[in-house]
Formats: C-alpha cells, structure tokens, sequence
C-alpha cells in the first residue's frame, strides 16, 4: 500500500484532535499496553481530507490508455513491501534469511484442518450445471447457503433471503462494483482512518470515486473514550468538510471489527452511525469480514445483521468472504448481501467479470453447510490458536516497553512506535519501515492506512510460531539498533516538531 496524497479542508477539532496523545490506565488496560503513562503530543493543524489518489500520478507509457496508465501507476507504486517480501520469502528450508511477513493480513495458523476438511469425499464433485454458465448473482444453492450461514452466525433476527444474496470472487470485487454502482465519477465515500488501505484502489479503478477520511487520533480524553474512537460528531464534521470542498458523499464505509485498530463497534453505536447515515440519504457498506475471528468472547461482537431494525435497510450493504474467517485469502470467495434489488442486480450484471467457477461454488456451498465442523472443529481450534499467537506478541511487546491497542479481535496489533522517531514526521516513519524490511521482517506502517500521527505500524501475529518468535526477533533488533537515537529526549517520548 502506498501513502496517497490528499485535498485538506480546514475545518473543527471532530476531523483531527489538537492534541494526540495514548493513555494507559486501569480503564484501558483491555486497549492499550506499554510502560509509558502517556506520550506527549504537539499541536497539529485542525485537518479534514479528501483523497486525491493521482494527484502525483505521472508515467511516459505510450502503449496505454490513461486509465491503463493509472492502473499501472498504483501497481508501480502501492505495494512496493508486499512485491519484496514475494522475491525473497522466508522458508524454513529453501530460504531461511528470508523476509518474515508479518504486514498481511492472512491467517497461516489453521491450514493443517482447512486442508483435511477441503480434501474429503463431499467436496469432490462435478455435474454438468457446474461447467456452465451460472446465474451472474452465484448458483441458488450457494446463495441458499451463504444466506443460511449469515443468518445463523449474524444472529439476525429473521431468516436472511437468498435473493438478497449476489457472489464474487472476493470483497474487494464488491467494494469495487459497489462503488461503481453507486456513485459517480468523482463522488466520495467517507470511511474513518486509519482504515485498510486498499480500499482506495478497491472504489477508485473502476469508479473513479474517492475516499472522505474521517480522521480519529490517539487522544484519550476520559474513562468513557478510547483511542481511535468514532463518533458521529466527526463524521458530521468530516461530511461538511466534504461538502465545503464541493465533493458530493455518497455513502460511509463501516469495517467491524476494523482493520487495522481491532475495534468493535457496538450495537449503539451502529445504530448511531446508520441513523446519521439515514439522516443525509448515505449508503452504508459494512464490511464484516472478521466476524468470526473476534477470538476473545467477552467482547461480545454483534454483526449490523443482528439488529432488530435497521434504520435505512435499502441503503445498507453488507460484505463477507472467506478470506480472514476461514484463512483462505487465496481462494478468492466474497460475498454481498443487501435487500435493495436494484443493487443487486446492477453488481450481479458485474459478475460476469468477478464471478467464481462452478467447483468453487460447490465446495463452498458444502463448508458453509457443515456447521458441526464450523462450530466444534474449526472455529474453537482457530480462536485457541489466534489467542496464543496474540499472547506471546503483547508478551514481546511489553518486555520492548511498546504500547500498542489490540482488542481480541482480528489478526493484528496496531504498535505505537513514536519514540523511535527522531523527527515527528511521515518521512521517518518510512525510514523506520525500510529498517524492518531491511533486516528482513515485513511490518505495515501508519501512512498506508491514513493514519494522521507518524509511528504507527500494524503487526499481523497470525502465523506458525517458529515464524512469529523469528519475526518478533527481528522486530527487537531493529529497536534495539535505534533506540539509542530516541534515548536524547526525555524517556518514552518521540521528539516533536
């Protein structure tokens, strides 16, 4: 993922906080963990923004289109870790200096018993309707399933329809033709940051929409708030911003649990989002692609499905795949369900494009149906493993003094690494990323995810233990080298500008 440059609206304290700061206490012990009391913060400008993805787009290509070249651009220029870590992979035999992943977001730790379960007798199976064309929204018996399954683990309060059901190959594909069916060039969505990343390309190469960042900040500013926190004041804020710059919104994109913070959004405080959403005519989409991986029960998850009523139901998009839940990101199985017919329809006419082959279909029709194996195999040993891996992380963080915010949900921490900033700035933060990539260990830092304060970095501790204590050693080393650079200003505290 790639930093992406952006219009800024001067506007209220709701878009960005004057102060930034990351409180450890007794009331956020569940949230925040490391030595420091508090880091300390400088004023920063009172900021909305609206992205520009090309706005330093620029390529000499005379064999493409401007779209092409656009396309090509992103490609060039967004994933420059991810392309790196590919050409040289760590493996344990072929390559043991290899570069250690701990940047994307997969779930490594279950394949033993995906790779049982996809293998037995039930899942192997052809038919002539399987080799055909299908209908565009997925086969009848998948979406019976997918709507089944989402009943069932949604907890909603009335069955879900399989009409209301349309199949791709994957959210991303949904993201993308949601955006394009329902917004014009140029119109945006606001989402709060720090969000995943992608999602910029994901509504921008095909629909040429744009993203309207909600900034949150680390402040802390009582028991009854948390660090990151949204609310609807800096979303009414963020959506004037918006307007002043005469950028049309179009709708508000919700990940729940949210990537990269781990957050859960409470019932209430969905309910809040979606009537504010209902109050300015916005579509919602809520991605709920770790629904399954909140690995800690006493947060008590409740997916927007679950609600007894929703507030604008014909403006409401939900998106689920197998990518995260099920460690399949390979796969390549999304999955949409919204009771507008029309939306359905304009993305099923999509998915002769995204669309997933008949075998596909079929084996995924027959693990979504398997609920005794979901439920008493798959899910009780995913989240036992997703615990311990996260355990031994907060673990090695906290002997480093690193505070951090992790929420039991999902397959990251998102790691305060401020004090190890000479200069507050996005440019150092970088630096800091090239120094873990340089030593072979592949984090994401705060800039791919529009975080607003330089230093902060996602860990994805989802992986085989002989790879996480490797990383985490390798995470050390580049610490330990530079800390020496923060130890001039006072302890725990990144010099400020």
């Amino acid at each position: 993922m790639f930093p992406l440059p952006q219009t800024e609206c001067r506007e209220p304290a709701a878009c960005l906080s004057s102060a930034s700061a990351l409180a450890v206490g007794p009331g956020f012990q569940d949230d925040v963990e490391g030595e420091c009391s508090r880091i300390a913060a400088a004023q920063r400008p009172e900021l909305c923004g609206v992205g520009e993805p090309v706005a330093m787009f620029s390529s000499d290509s005379s064999c493409l289109s401007s779209r092409g070249r656009v396309i090509k651009w992103f490609w060039d220029l967004a994933e420059e870790g991810y392309r790196t870590y590919h050409t040289d992979a760590y493996d344990e035999d072929k390559n043991p200096s290899g570069i250690i992943n701990l940047g994307t977001s997969e779930n490594k730790l279950c394949f033993d018993l995906l790779s049982r379960r996809l293998t037995q007798s039930d899942m192997l199976w052809v038919e002539p309707s399987l080799l055909q064309y299908p209908d565009w929204r997925g086969h009848l018996f998948l979406r019976e399933e997918v709507a089944k399954f989402l009943s069932f683990y949604c907890k909603s309060p009335a069955p879900l329809k399989p009409e209301n059901v349309v199949v791709l190959n994957g959210c991303a594909s949904v993201f993308s033709a949601l955006a394009t069916v329902l917004c014009e060039v140029g119109e945006a969505f606001l989402i709060p940051t720090p969000y995943y990343g992608a999602i910029t390309q994901h509504v921008y190469l095909y629909g040429n929409v744009r993203l309207a960042y909600v900034y949150l900040d680390s402040e802390v500013t009582g028991l009854d708030t948390r660090p990151f926190q949204l609310t609807v004041a800096k979303l009414e804020k963020a959506l004037q911003g918006a307007n002043s710059e005469g950028v049309k919104v179009k709708g508000l994109i919700l990940i729940n649990p949210q990537n990269p913070l781990g957050d859960i959004y409470s019932p209430g405080e969905l309910q809040e989002f979606l009537g504010f959403a209902k109050r300015h005519k916005l579509h919602v989409i809520v991605d709920e692609v770790y629904m399954l991986s909140v690995f800690e029960a006493s947060l008590g998850y409740r997916s927007v499905l679950s609600l007894d009523r929703l507030p604008d139901p014909q403006r409401t998009h939900v998106l689920w795949a197998t990518s995260k839940d099920f460690g399949m990101s390979g796969l390549r199985f999304g999955t949409l369900y919204t009771e507008n017919q029309e939306v359905a329809t304009a993305v099923a006419s999509l998915c002769r494009y995204h669309g997933l082959s008949g075998l596909v279909q079929y084996q995924m029709a027959q693990l979504l149906r398997d609920r005794d194996w979901i439920n008493q195999v798959y899910l009780v040993e995913n989240h036992a493993r997703l615990k311990a891996a996260h355990a031994y992380v907060s673990a090695e963080l906290r002997a480093l003094g690193i505070p951090f915010l992790s929420r039991g949900a999902g397959f990251f921490i998102w790691l305060d690494l401020r004090k190890y900033l000479s200069e507050d700035t996005f440019e150092e933060e970088m630096q800091l990323w090239r120094r873990f990539l340089d030593n072979k260990v592949l984090l994401s830092f705060g800039k791919a995810f529009e975080c607003k304060e330089p230093g902060w970095f996602r860990l994805v501790f989802s992986d085989k233990p002989h790879r996480l204590r490797l990383g985490m050693q390798r995470v050390r080393q580049v610490l330990e080298g530079k800390s020496q650079l923060a130890e001039e200003g006072p302890p725990c505290q990144a010099q400020r500008r």
